[in-house]
């Protein structure tokens, strides 16, 4: 009896097979995985293998150097400043703690800070009607526009005690100040991310609570919990999963930026600002073309790796083993939103109004540079001037720089919506052995840093079979770039597809195949015309932030100069190190991505009818 039963169970499985497995699923299914292995698993696998590789034994060596070391790990601080008044300047730097602890530092901070602004952000966005509202709706994403280096370079330039604008305004028109403020070093560093980031958290903290059926809050209100009690016993836990998902991206956002360390390096050169993971594995690239990358680097990038792919993991089981399911989602509809006094109104108006201005002064600083001598006429820009937008075009290192990253990032958007729109659609409609794991596999990039990443593939793609190929970085990192702006950007296709396709009922689909159209083209046909605006959205967002990349652009990039995509060029110009000189001409480079990244939205937010966050989390 029971063979019989394993015996029809077989058959089943195999009827099943032979159902799904059709000749474009199995070409879906294969591309898919050629593309994560070739491209994100086998240089990964590489990296781990040089990390554990010590004196050509299998061995820890380089974990146990790096861990022992006081230079990557000190317990005592080794240097630095911190809350220090010398002769009327009062420094905050931070305190050397070594590279990797400084590194988890500086991430941690930016974590929690971001994650205190989001949340009072969003519980004023979410539960309070004020004059301006629809206002600050936009403005408070504006420093989520991408000023790569050029933002902290004017953070940088703005605290410097010598003639900066936040002194001179605060210590010498106002007063308010004891002293002159020099923010620099690792505390420079968490002021520029968290200017930068805190919008990651607001979005995904303000999506989970307009989520939130308002009669749950209304219950709890009915029997006693009111104010700070109904927060933390109701609303808390019920955007919880939201906060998490903002939090972890910032964390790691925070660990493997780079743009940060270059541009307080290019604004102030204080030495403190070097000692972070990320920098020392970016320094390492500038040994590549004569001796390669040391296996130390390596293991530096696996940890750091390690470090994000472990926290990424534990968020995601945390809030996957709790429940937060609701009986409707009312909140969407009739929100728990109240109208305070006049008064109550202009001081939230004021306080956000102060938020915005703070946390945009990158943005408005980035486009000061461009439009005006601000870089060399000391605190205030005294002169409007236009030669660095005209240098974008009559400049050939600048325009050649922007051809390149036009021509990286459309071709890496042709390769997401190929691979991406085939993961989500075997994830999504075919039940085939392993799409889990392809699930699991295409989000894995959102866990694992850029600069990791481009080890990997420098030390699999430079050396063994690739040597002296078309895809060997130091030949030619133009290919490499592709496929890693394709890598790194992929979530943003397969989850954006992926909704879209559970949108789409099955029952069409089988209704297409019993009026006798192939699978291929009920696929074209009826499936693709449903979700095109979902493929659409996830492209656009593909395509800008491949435009903006900062990882792989600052080290594959700069194996080969005339292969030097926009974010790479801005890098050396911020860091002093371009021939093209002045550092308003990357200013203008950033207000072209800015352009870029506004007219994107509002393809997605009019022409498409489909709100997207601007970094689809």
């Amino acid at each position: 009896m029971q063979g019989n039963q394993g015996k029809s169970f077989l058959q089943g499985a195999v009827i099943r097979l032979r159902r799904e497995l059709d000749w474009i699923t199995i070409l879906q299914t294969l591309i898919s995985y050629m593309m994560l292995v070739i491209f994100l698993i086998a240089p990964l696998t590489s990296m781990i293998g040089q990390a554990f590789s010590y004196s050509g034994n299998l061995s820890l060596g380089w974990f146990i150097d790096i861990l022992s070391s006081p230079e990557y790990i000190s317990f005592k601080p080794r240097g630095g400043r911190m809350f220090e008044v010398v002769r009327g300047v009062m420094y905050i730097w931070g305190y050397d703690y070594g590279i990797l602890l400084n590194s988890l530092i500086v991430a941690a901070s930016v974590t929690i800070l971001c994650s205190i602004i989001g949340i009072i952000v969003s519980m004023i966005m979410g539960r309070y009607n004020f004059r301006g509202k629809g206002i600050f709706k936009v403005i408070l994403l504006i420093p989520l526009l991408a000023t790569p280096f050029v933002n902290a370079y004017v953070i940088g330039k703005m605290f410097n005690p010598r003639g900066g604008l936040i002194n001179y305004f605060f210590y010498d028109l106002l007063h308010l100040f004891p002293w002159r403020v020099d923010i620099d070093g690792l505390v420079g560093l968490i002021v520029a991310q968290t200017l930068a980031y805190y919008p990651i958290v607001y979005l995904n903290v303000l999506a989970s609570l307009n989520n939130i059926d308002p009669s749950l809050e209304e219950m709890a209100e009915n029997l006693g919990a009111k104010g700070f009690k109904l927060f933390r016993t109701v609303t808390f836990p019920l955007f919880l999963p939201g906060l998490a998902a903002g939090a972890i991206i910032t964390f790691i956002f925070s660990l493997e930026d780079l743009g940060a360390p270059i541009g307080f390096i290019g604004a102030r050169a204080n030495p403190l600002t070097k000692k972070v993971a990320s920098y020392q594995i970016y320094s390492a690239f500038a040994e590549a073309l004569t001796g390669g990358i040391s296996p130390k680097v390596s293991a530096l990038a696996l940890l750091i790796m390690t470090l994000t792919i472990v926290s990424y993991v534990i968020v995601k089981k945390y809030t996957s083993r709790r429940s937060y399911a609701m009986l409707s989602k009312g909140g969407r509809w009739s929100p728990r939103v109240r109208t305070p006094a006049w008064w109550v109104q202009g001081f939230i108006a004021l306080s956000m109004l102060g938020l915005v201005l703070f946390a945009a002064m990158p943005q408005i600083g980035t486009f000061l540079l461009a439009t005006t001598d601000w870089a060399t006429s000391g605190t205030l820009p005294n002169t409007i001037r236009t030669e660095f937008f005209a240098s974008l075009l009559k400049n050939p290192d600048v325009s050649r720089a922007i051809i390149n990253s036009l021509f990286y990032s459309l071709v890496a958007v042709i390769i997401m919506i190929l691979v991406g729109s085939s993961i989500s659609y075997v994830v999504a409609k075919r039940d085939v052995p392993g799409r889990s794991i392809l699930d699991m596999l295409a989000t894995l990039p959102v866990a694992v840093p850029g600069v990791s990443l481009a080890v990997s593939y420098f030390l699999f793609y430079s050396s063994g079979f690739f040597r002296g190929s078309f895809l060997d970085p130091i030949v030619d990192p133009a290919v490499l770039l592709i496929f890693a702006y394709s890598i790194r950007r992929l979530p943003f296709i397969t989850r954006s597809v992926y909704a879209g396709l559970q949108q789409v009922d099955k029952a069409l689909e089988e209704a297409s195949m019993n009026l006798g159209a192939s699978r291929a083209q009920t696929i074209f046909r009826i499936v693709l015309p449903l979700v095109v605006s979902h493929i659409m959205g996830g492209a656009i967002l593909g395509f800008v932030y491949s435009m903006s990349e900062v990882s792989a652009s600052v080290t594959l990039g700069a194996l080969r100069e005339d292969r030097m995509p926009i974010t790479f060029f801005i890098s050396q110009i911020v860091y002093g190190l371009a021939a093209v000189g002045s550092v308003s001409i990357g200013a203008a480079l950033c207000v072209m991505l800015m352009t870029v990244q506004i007219a994107a939205m509002a393809i997605s937010n009019y022409v498409l009818k489909q709100r997207v966050s601007f970094l689809g989390v």
